[in-house]
């Protein structure tokens, strides 16, 4: 599901649920509550209550009809009106200031309530209240909180694994919420959960190692998981308490505290025994990749305001902490086949064999992607490493057909396609579909589409796993309700052991870039070994330009590449790229020369500008590196660069250039250089070059060009740059193809590269 949920997708409410269309359960507009505490409906306007829960005389004393219709003031003073109203104040989250602490008197004793106010995502003109009694140090604030959860913090912080920290989460949130059981769940890719790890009462059997369907929470609770961290259920047995009068439009209680859940979710906690439970989600750039799961077996159990905030605040520093540790995890993955794709770019330049037997001379391919065995088909010429088929040309051809139907893409040869992964010329199968050819034993593949015809194709052999299940997946049961049958959730959750054939260990995602890395050295490897100019940079345009621009909330980045006329091969080449720390990095260089040359030491340096960036360094380090490693390996090659990083949450940009000319500011009416810096070009570069930064404000732009846009015959460069001034105001996302015509000297033979970053 999207975050905007299409309410088409949905049954209407009146409809009775079951197992066959629970995935479609409006579960955000229930209409009712949970009888822990109340809800009241406020008109942000008046006060007046528009609607309320009708277990409202249970907390305030007054029956529901005494009470909708009237004012806030009126219901529960001037006070604690004030106190509503004070939560709502100028803050676009009410989040951070719930919840408020009110007074009410009930049957001539003063109880103190914990209120919570959010605002509804589908009506502005109202904002909901709920009330539920308070317990603990009132009222809440950061200190209070986050007192519960440092030691767990701070051991957090320490941990150095992801088994270490999902084991140390568990053990916390089960002493913070006093609950039977704590899972940390993890989620793959469909959906399907894992428990990690377990806190629990000894007696209790374990859920360690088991797996959950994708079934089990569907798409529409995922997105409501993906909005409020938090959802308690205190008694799996209570009776939805409604909220009156209903309304044509229901309310959407996406991020009440007290929504009243599915009775298929309680009917299935109710077959696992649960009698309360709690979840607590965890994101990775909003999006639910984890969960932690509280279940109570010895009754009803309802943890306060003040413990959920504090279990909610540690599950938002354990998400942070585990994205870190997975982002280190990919990191020094990342450098270790760094060293391995040293080797093989080292081989692929001894010109005295051909590239396939260089690329399998010893293990380095197995290295850098696990495998049984390793096919490479190169130019003419087949090599082997490993355990591969005593024929495998019918692998080959089906490989590099073009006819490979995967359900998730294909590999044609030479070509970037859409491939699984979504990585152009990038094919990875995990079992292999009944259009393959018979291979004994292979069960895996993963392969690289290269010019000519060529691939590199990797092994692996089936691996006969078990899954256990909490319970058979499918295992739903047909109950009477009344006169009707329905479909009831599964009833065991005994483990359930699922054999699997005919699959291979999964390719990671690290193994699939180290792969697409390789892919572009094997390219840069070929155009050297004299494929022909015209195919060279056809291959280039695919293999070294950005397939697709990065798409960045509120920005907007567009580029136009122009090669040199006649079927020339240039150095130009621009490069886009997302860092790990979210910024966004610009590249727009100008290898000198043209041919095979050129392209060698284009994407030589494209490839390195990469690497620098891995570790997020500044753009004047990065040009020193980059002209350090170019003075060794490229002696006598000179090119210009100009390098961006830019922040999109503030708009803070870097640059820092060796030779090129400087970026472009645009607003909407005027542009400007920025300073030049006046800088070597990479192969005279001797030092780190100048750098500036500044901040591009909503609505300006940056634009990196190389000199073949507005370079003339005859005309000084100065002139070219006051003409290019005058030309660029006009710049704009998806029009810059009529923007470089204008631009352009018509009989120009050079390359033009342009790229334009604009913030929203």
């Amino acid at each position: 599901m999207t975050d905007a949920l299409d309410h088409t997708w949905f049954v209407s409410p009146e409809v009775t649920i079951d197992l066959d269309n629970c995935a479609r359960e409006p579960i955000h507009i229930p209409g009712s509550v949970q009888p822990r505490g109340l809800l009241m409906v406020v008109q942000l306007a008046d006060g007046i209550i528009r609607q309320a829960s009708e277990n409202v005389h249970e907390l305030l004393g007054k029956p529901v009809d005494e009470v909708v219709g009237r004012t806030l003031v009126e219901v529960l003073g001037a006070v604690a009106d004030g106190t509503v109203r004070d939560q709502l104040d100028d803050v676009p989250d009410t989040r951070v200031r719930n919840p408020g602490l009110v007074q009410v008197v009930v049957g001539g004793a003063v109880v103190d309530l914990d209120v919570v106010v959010h605002r509804p995502p589908s009506d502005a003109s109202v904002f909901v209240l709920e009330l539920e009694p308070a317990d603990g140090i009132r009222p809440l604030t950061y200190g209070t909180t986050y007192e519960g959860v440092r030691d767990a913090i701070a051991e957090l912080n320490r941990g150095t694994t992801l088994p270490e920290l999902y084991d140390l989460a568990a053990r916390h949130v089960r002493r913070l919420t006093g609950f039977d059981r704590v899972m940390i769940y993890r989620f793959d890719a469909d959906y399907n959960g894992e428990v990690v790890a377990e806190a629990k009462r000894d007696e209790l059997e374990p859920f360690l190692g088991l797996h959950y369907p994708a079934s089990d929470i569907p798409p529409q609770a995922r997105a409501l998981y993906e909005k409020s961290w938090i959802r308690l259920i205190s008694d799996v047995d209570y009776v939805p308490v409604p909220v009156v009068p209903a309304l044509p439009t229901p309310l959407d209680l996406t991020y009440a505290s007290l929504r009243s859940v599915s009775p298929i979710h309680c009917e299935y906690l109710r077959n696992m025994g649960v009698r309360a439970s709690m979840s607590i989600s965890l994101l990775r750039d909003g999006k639910l990749w984890g969960m932690i799961a509280c279940h109570h077996y010895a009754g009803p159990h309802a943890p306060s305001y003040g413990v959920r905030a504090a279990a909610e605040f540690l599950a938002v520093a354990l998400s942070l902490r585990l994205i870190a540790q997975v982002d280190q995890d990919v990191l020094d993955a990342t450098r270790a086949s760094s060293a391995i794709l040293a080797r093989l770019v080292a081989a692929s330049r001894d010109e005295e064999r051909s590239l396939a037997q260089a690329l399998t001379g010893d293990d380095a391919l197995l290295e850098l992607v696990p495998a049984d065995g390793v096919l490479v088909c190169a130019d003419g010429d087949l090599a082997s490493r490993g355990r591969v088929p005593d024929d495998p040309q019918p692998l080959l051809d089906w490989v590099t057909s073009g006819e490979l139907s995967t359900g998730g893409g294909s590999l044609v040869p030479g070509g970037p396609v859409a491939a699984t992964g979504d990585r152009a010329g990038v094919l990875v199968l995990d079992g292999l579909p009944e259009d393959a050819p018979t291979v004994p034993g292979v069960a895996g593949i993963l392969a690289l589409a290269l010019p000519d015809g060529g691939t590199v194709i990797w092994l692996r052999d089936e691996v006969i796993r078990t899954v256990d299940w909490g319970g058979d997946p499918t295992g739903k049961e047909v109950v009477q309700d009344g006169d009707r049958f329905r479909l009831s959730p599964r009833r065991s959750f005994d483990l359930w052991r699922e054999l699997v054939r005919g699959r291979s260990a999964p390719w990671e995602e690290v193994q699939v870039t180290a792969a697409d890395d390789l892919r572009g050295h094997l390219v840069e490897a070929l155009f050297r070994r004299g494929q022909r100019e015209i195919r060279a940079a056809q291959a280039v345009q695919r293999a070294l330009l950005p397939a697709r621009m990065p798409a960045v909330d509120g920005w907007q980045v567009d580029a136009h590449y122009r090669p040199a006329d006649g079927g020339r091969v240039g150095g130009d080449w621009f490069d886009v790229l997302r860092l790990q720390d979210g910024r966004i990095a610009v590249a727009v260089g100008d290898v000198t020369g043209h041919g095979l040359a050129a392209v060698g030491a284009m994407g030589q340096l494209r490839n390195a500008v990469r690497a620098y960036m891995v570790d997020s360094a500044s753009p004047a380090r990065v040009l020193h590196r980059l002209a350090t490693l170019a003075r060794w390996t490229l002696p006598g090659q000179m090119a210009t660069l100009v390098l961006v990083v830019i922040d999109p949450a503030t708009g803070r940009y870097e640059y820092s250039s060796a030779g090129h000319l400087p970026p472009l500011l645009v607003t909407d009416s005027a542009a400007s250089w920025l300073r030049v810096l006046g800088s070597p070009l990479i192969g005279l570069l001797d030092g780190p070059p100048a750098e500036e930064s500044g901040t591009l404000e909503p609505g300006e732009r940056l634009v990196l060009l190389s000199d073949g846009v507005i370079e003339r015959r005859g005309e000084s460069l100065r002139v070219a740059m006051d003409r290019a001034v005058a030309g660029i105001p006009q710049a704009r996302p998806g029009h810059l193809d009529a923007l470089v015509h204008g631009l352009r000297d018509p009989d120009s033979d050079d390359d033009a590269t342009l790229v334009l970053i604009a913030r929203d």
